[in-house]
């Protein structure tokens, strides 16, 4: 062997990039739907902003809406009146105003809200 060919340093072959290409070419054929994910989205936004405008307009709630705990049914209890939130039993909720009596106003995953009693709630 010669000077160059023993201090020469043998590199391995990437196939590996090349089988990368080979998968992304194929990949760019392909039509991809990146804004389906925001249109979901957007209409559960505007569910959610219904349901606001339905609230106020039951409850005359005209100030900012905060939310004050949150809390977990602790049973399924279904509604009697408009004004009422159906409960499901382990659902958790987010206490919005604390209203006369045994009732506090609250709100749902689905954004719903409504009065519930205190004592189908858990604070923990």
């Amino acid at each position: 062997r010669g000077k160059e060919e023993r201090h020469r340093v043998r590199m391995p072959r990437l196939r590996a990039v090349k089988e990368y290409k080979d998968k992304r070419k194929s990949m760019d054929g392909v039509e991809r739907n990146i804004f389906k994910f925001k249109k979901g989205n957007e209409e559960k936004r505007k569910e959610m902003d219904k349901e606001e405008k339905l609230f106020r307009e039951t409850f005359m709630y005209h100030r900012e809406i905060r939310v004050l705990a949150t809390a977990t049914a602790q049973r399924s209890v279904p509604s009697q009146r408009r004004a009422d939130l159906p409960l499901t039993a382990g659902e958790r909720l987010e206490v919005i105003e604390a209203a006369q009596g045994h009732a506090v106003i609250c709100r749902n995953a689905r954004g719903r809200y409504g009065y519930v009693l205190v004592e189908d709630l858990n604070f923990r």
